[in-house]
């Protein structure tokens, strides 16, 4: 009986180190082959990603070429306009997001094909560093930036807009997801006597009509607000972009987790 046991045992280590000489031949093969190829595949989703960040190129007569967009409300129809788009005019919050992408590239390309991945870990190491990058470029495209309208009044928004806003209207031009945003708000100066109760308001995406502030020892409150936006295809492409990215890089992390918690 003993003997037919101790049979037993020995098949079992026997299946039981054949099926770890597999796992480990799968896992040799994840970071030789896989593991590259998920590294191309995402260099070149990103790359067209940083393709649609680039600075349009100038023309033959010098002039850089220049993209229109149609701002509008399907509830109102107070503020209408079109805004034209130069590469010199391209937004912090765009290049902000290119770079993070570029970051992204210089990490990939830095593992070669002929580079071998040792571990798990380190291979992990790598998409987080990945992941982070991209995340952060995302970021920069679905969280508009806080401002107080003081801010706002002397920022370069103000500049970009010809002929020159009048005094009596601040504007911001952000982007959200895969819209460009644009709000106007019309003000109106507070007189002395009427400034009892006047408190200066705090950063946000979207100042509400009664909201003060001060500005060049001037005191003003918001009379009305006005939102226009457009969806711009190409940006709503990045979005996407950075959504199979993050998601491959997931899918990675996780192969090596399975192997992971079988050595464990």
């Amino acid at each position: 009986m003993l003997s037919a046991d101790r049979a037993e045992l020995a098949k079992m280590t026997a299946a039981s180190q054949a099926e770890r000489t597999v796992l480990e031949e799968e896992f040799n093969w994840l970071l030789k082959e896989e593991v590259h190829a998920v590294l191309k595949q995402l260099q070149d989703i990103l790359k067209e990603a940083s393709r649609r960040f680039s600075v349009p190129s100038t023309g033959l007569e010098g002039q850089l070429k220049q993209e229109n967009f149609i701002l509008g409300s399907s509830t109102m129809d107070q503020v209408k306009g079109v805004l034209t788009l130069q590469g010199e005019a391209l937004t912090q919050t765009i290049q902000d997001a290119r770079n993070h992408v570029n970051q992204a590239l210089q990490l990939l390309s830095s593992r070669d094909e002929s580079y071998h991945f040792k571990t798990g870990a380190e291979v992990n190491k790598l998409m987080d560093a990945v992941m982070l990058q991209l995340t952060r470029a995302r970021n920069r495209l679905t969280t508009p930036a806080s401002m107080t309208l003081s801010e706002l009044a002397s920022s370069g928004l103000m500049k970009m807009f010809t002929p020159p806003m009048p005094g009596d209207v601040i504007v911001n031009f952000y982007i959200n997801l895969s819209k460009l945003c644009l709000t106007v708000y019309q003000l109106h100066v507070l007189q002395p006597n009427t400034t009892k109760n006047f408190k200066s308001a705090g950063s946000s995406v979207l100042h509400n009509p009664g909201t003060m502030f001060e500005y060049n020892n001037t005191k003003f409150e918001v009379s009305h607000v006005h939102k226009v936006e457009c969806v711009v295809p190409w940006l709503n492409d990045t979005l996407v972009f950075f959504t199979i990215s993050l998601q491959l890089c997931q899918q990675l992390k996780d192969k090596i987790s399975v192997f992971s918690s079988f050595w464990n």
